[in-house]
């Protein structure tokens, strides 16, 4: 977090959609305060491939749901810019 400070880091063997959306809810019983916003790349952890971004083939990711569910902005950093 930029503002407090505050950081959570969890070593892990392999980077998957699994591991990302348990990571999340790890954090959510970690951080003492309300999450708003999260941002993230564009990685097939946290978002369709983009081809299938909004299309038919699109489905709604499990981090995404639990974002919703806790009323989390989830934003996407733009492809090639990682400071976004």
């Amino acid at each position: 977090d930029r503002t407090s400070k505050f950081a959570v880091a969890q070593l892990i063997e392999k980077a998957d959609r699994r591991t990302a959306w348990e990571f999340l809810e790890h954090l959510l019983e970690v951080v003492p305060y309300r999450i708003h916003t999260i941002l993230t790349d564009n990685g097939i952890q946290f978002a369709d491939q983009p081809r299938n971004r909004n299309t038919i083939y699109s489905r709604q990711m499990r981090f995404d749901m639990i974002c919703e569910a806790n009323r989390i902005q989830h934003r996407l950093t733009k492809p090639n810019h990682p400071w976004t």
